[in-house]
């Protein structure tokens, strides 16, 4: 079992969701997150004042999956989520030790 982890633009969202849904991934986690990699931020006029954003807005999605599915995972998110300019994100994969559905019991695999 495996934890993909992917920090994108908040406007790809509705496009990453669909495109792990069509290849049969039903559940994922969304967080609303801030940060800057070689993006670094940007300055903004308000009032008549600049001052610089350091911190961007993005989404962190988390998926639990089958390790058979990283592959198609990646590149669903990367094929939804790029939109060519700097600042499209990252996907990180995790292993997952166990995974316990509260509602049933259910564990690891039959968990998902």
């Amino acid at each position: 079992m495996k934890i993909v982890m992917a920090i994108i633009k908040p406007f790809k969202l509705e496009e990453v969701r669909d495109a792990l849904t069509t290849i049969g991934v039903h559940g994922l986690t969304v967080t609303e997150v801030k940060g800057y990699g070689r993006q670094k931020g940007h300055t903004e006029i308000y009032r008549g004042a600049e001052y610089a954003v350091s911190f961007l807005p993005k989404l962190k999605i988390e998926v639990a999956i089958s390790s058979d599915l990283v592959s198609q995972v990646i590149d669903a998110i990367s094929e939804a989520a790029k939109t060519g300019q700097i600042g499209d994100g990252k996907i990180f994969v995790s292993s997952i030790e166990q995974a316990v559905r509260i509602r049933t019991g259910e564990r690891d695999q039959d968990a998902l």
